[in-house]
C-alpha cells in the first residue's frame, strides 16, 4: 500500500475530499543541483484535493493518511503511459506492412496509422476510466487518522 498525509477539506457520505501537497519526487533527496529539486523549489508545493473513501468516518479538518495499493497504481501507470504509445507504434507498423501493396511508400501510412492507433488508445483510456471510475479497487482510502501532535512546552521535568 503506498500511503500519504493528507488533511480531510469535506465529507461527502462515504467518501472524503483530502487535500494533499505536491512534492517533487526527490525533494528529501541530499544531493545539490539535480534539475528536478532545482525545478521543485522553483514552483514551489501546491495542494490537489482528491475523493477518497472514508471507512473511518474522518470529519473535516482531521489529519489522515491515503493510500491506495501497488498493483493498482502500477496497472494504472502502464494503461495511461505505454498502452496508448504501443498502439501507436503498432499502427506504425501496421501501416509501413501495408504500403507495399497499396503501391505508397510507406511514410504517409505508417503515419496515418500510427497515429489512429494512438487516438485509438486514448480513445480506450477514456471508457477505461469511465468504466473504473465507482469501482472502490480504484480509489484511494483513509486507511488511519494521524496522531495529533503532541506539545512539549507544558511538559516540565522536575527531579
Amino acid at each position: 500500500m503506498i500511503e500519504e498525509n493528507a488533511q480531510v477539506v469535506s465529507v461527502e457520505g462515504a467518501h472524503a475530499w483530502v487535500e494533499t501537497e505536491r512534492r517533487s519526487s526527490c525533494s528529501s533527496c541530499s544531493a545539490k543541483g539535480c534539475g528536478t529539486g532545482a525545478l521543485s523549489k522553483v514552483l514551489g508545493t501546491r495542494t490537489q484535493k482528491i475523493k477518497v473513501r472514508n471507512p473511518i468516518d474522518a470529519a473535516a479538518g482531521d489529519a489522515v493518511i491515503v493510500g491506495i495499493d501497488e498493483s493498482i497504481l502500477l496497472k494504472g501507470s502502464l494503461f495511461v503511459y505505454i498502452l496508448p504509445l504501443l498502439l501507436m507504434l503498432a499502427g506504425g507498423l501496421f501501416g509501413e506492412a501495408i504500403a507495399p501493396q497499396w503501391g505508397s511508400s510507406g511514410e504517409g501510412l505508417s503515419l496515418l496509422f500510427g497515429s489512429l492507433g494512438l487516438v485509438g488508445g486514448l480513445v480506450w483510456l477514456r471508457r477505461f476510466n469511465r468504466n473504473v471510475e465507482n469501482d472502490p479497487r480504484y480509489t484511494a482510502v483513509i486507511l488511519r487518522k494521524c496522531p495529533p501532535n503532541i506539545s512539549v512546552s507544558n511538559i516540565s521535568f522536575n527531579s
